[in-house]
């Protein structure tokens, strides 16, 4: 889809900055929406840099009245909406005998709760259209289980499954919704244990391509799944993760 908009949330940083300037470069117009304002700005400069054009929209995921300002606001600057990349979420690591309903709910409602806002206003812009796209950022976590990591599991294989469910319901008028259940990737998220050599080599040892992969091998597909995908491809999840969840 040449000269596509696309919506991207948690564009700030990590997999959503790499995601948003890999679009702007094959010539869509992305709407970079996050928190932080001046982490926005920075990927915008560089997106306008490269010749791109970008948007910054602060937006809370979990609020429905500013996901809806954000897609009001896209519209109003492009005149439409092609695309939606779910890309906002949290993770923590906690056994879960030791979690408090406050954390379990901070995740759950940033991962779950704030991809169903976004999607649910999406959708409806879609279903107008009869057209559409959106791609949710699962994890390979909502895959396989991990100790410490409950919530996170839990909530990613809501994603995964919502994925599913909604793909089916956005066919009957022409929109697509598909998944991306990234692996380990070499991000600033995880510098710190990549810097601890034990810590790391007990990562890949669990990655049959026993590496990392890279933010650009992950936003390489989502730009397939936004832009160049056939429309008969919906409901899927594709794992990019080294081989992680095949063994």
């Amino acid at each position: 889809m040449s000269n596509a908009v696309v919506v991207v949330t948690g564009a700030g940083r990590g997999i959503g900055e790499c995601v948003a300037r890999s679009l702007a470069k094959e010539g869509a117009k992305v709407v970079l929406s996050g928190r932080t304002v001046s982490a926005l700005e920075g990927v915008r400069d560089a997106i306008e840099a490269d010749g791109g054009t970008a948007l910054v929209r602060p937006t809370d995921v979990m609020d429905p009245e500013s996901i809806a300002g954000l897609f009001d606001d896209t519209e109003k600057a492009f005149g439409k909406l092609d695309v939606l990349v779910n890309n906002a979420g949290i993770a923590t690591q906690t056994n879960m005998v030791d979690m408090d309903e406050a954390e379990w709910d901070r995740i759950f409602n940033t991962n779950v709760r704030g991809l169903f806002l976004s999607s649910r206003e999406a959708g409806r812009r879609f279903r107008d259209a009869g057209a559409g796209r959106a791609i949710n950022i699962a994890s390979v976590f909502g895959l396989v289980g991990r100790p410490g990591f409950s919530a996170y599991c839990a909530s990613k294989g809501a994603v995964i499954n919502f994925t599913r469910s909604v793909a089916a319901e956005w066919a009957r008028f022409g929109a697509q919704m598909n998944a991306v259940a990234p692996g380990y990737i070499a991000t600033d998220i995880n510098a710190e244990m990549r810097a601890d050599e034990a810590a790391y080599k007990k990562v890949l040892r669990g990655i049959p391509a026993y590496r990392m992969g890279t933010p650009e091998e992950l936003a390489n597909v989502v730009t397939y799944l936004a832009l160049n995908a056939p429309d008969f491809l919906t409901g899927q999840t594709i794992a990019v993760d080294g081989g992680e969840s095949s063994v």
